[in-house]
């Protein structure tokens, strides 16, 4: 079955040139876009590792044709597109769809074309953005939802929508953070991961590694509690939290510290880490609270420990316990803090 988004594809069609770039989408959506272009130089851009290699297999499963990348910014693409096509979803990170109208105009050539597609009914964000950025708007709209469209004219300088937010190392002593829109706690500091630093204990010089690491906050301030002497690895599937991780890192000034885009954590050596730190998404699946134990469990050396941020307490513990001893349970604000050794 079609994706949503294609009932609306028909009103900007036969307006958009090539090459098409297709912005984000679900790999379904993504590769309904790419047949309805039919053009074997389309593109598909993902921001996240995992999502870029799904959308590769669907593809293949397809038997379609399109480049698929993954990148921190859309803008790190050639200004070479005739057409962008964002199938926006109804709902989601607003910061993130203003950064990526905004990145749109620079990868398309003069007179070239962004189309967004959303399911909203009378959508009223896109319009005003649109036209700030590009000057002019178009649209179409019924009970399907909205179709926009907007031409590229001329040159607009760069946005870069970044924020920065405090956490604290020790007691009166706070670093800041560079955060990007996309990323996991975007201009704030998540009451999960304040409360894993709220009761996290760190040893001097242990190696620690930080599993789906964001921009990097929990592993760097255990590396800074940590000392000169310890040695840090932040691991992420998103391209641009590995981007803003790496900023954050020289930020600080840690001379032992990597960030490493991994969609599985198999990129990193086995029984070599004292500390793991994970704060997995608390709404997915428990599939991949257990990708995220199984992986520490393997990373860890013998009597390294795991700090794990959840809400699903009895899920993830049921998890954990499969692999490690019984967890200690640290409840904080709405959030629980599970933490087990490998023995």
């Amino acid at each position: 079955m079609p994706s949503a988004y294609m009932p609306l594809w028909p009103a900007v069609k036969d307006r958009l040139g090539g090459p098409v770039l297709v912005l984000l989408g679900s790999p379904r959506t993504a590769g309904d876009l790419v047949e309805a272009v039919g053009r074997p130089d389309s593109v598909c851009w993902q921001i996240d590792g995992y999502q870029g290699d799904r959308l590769q297999e669907e593809l293949v499963v397809r038997g379609l044709t399109a480049r698929v990348e993954v990148t921190p910014d859309l803008w790190d693409l050639p200004a070479e597109f005739g057409a962008v096509v964002f199938p926006s979803p109804p709902s989601g990170e607003r910061e993130l769809k203003l950064d990526l109208v905004d990145q749109s105009f620079h990868v398309l050539k003069q007179r070239g074309m962004l189309a967004v597609l959303s399911p909203v009914n009378k959508d009223k964000f896109y319009p005003p953005l649109m036209k700030k950025v590009f000057g002019k708007v178009a649209l179409e709209t019924g009970k399907l939802g909205t179709v926009l469209w907007s031409v590229r004219d001329g040159e607009r300088k760069r946005r870069r929508h970044e924020q920065t937010f405090s956490a604290r190392v020790r007691p009166k002593e706070y670093v800041e953070f560079l955060t990007r829109p996309g990323l996991f706690s975007y201009g704030k500091l998540d009451d999960g991961t304040r409360s894993l630093l709220d009761v996290l204990e760190v040893r001097e010089g242990e190696r620690i590694v930080d599993l789906g690491c964001g921009c990097g906050v929990a592993g760097i301030v255990a590396a800074l509690r940590a000392g000169e002497t310890s040695s840090l690895t932040l691991a992420d599937s998103n391209a641009r939290a590995i981007a803003v991780a790496r900023l954050n890192i020289e930020k600080h000034g840690l001379k032992h510290a990597e960030a490493i885009m991994t969609n599985n954590f198999q990129d990193l050596p086995e029984k070599k880490f004292d500390l793991a730190l994970a704060n997995p998404p608390y709404f997915a699946h428990g599939t991949i609270a257990a990708l995220f134990a199984k992986s520490a469990h393997r990373l860890l050396k013998r009597g390294g420990r795991l700090y794990l941020v959840t809400r699903q307490v009895e899920e993830v513990a049921a998890i954990l316990e499969e692999l490690f001893e019984p967890p200690l349970i640290l409840a904080r604000r709405d959030y629980a803090v599970l933490v087990v050794t490998r023995l």
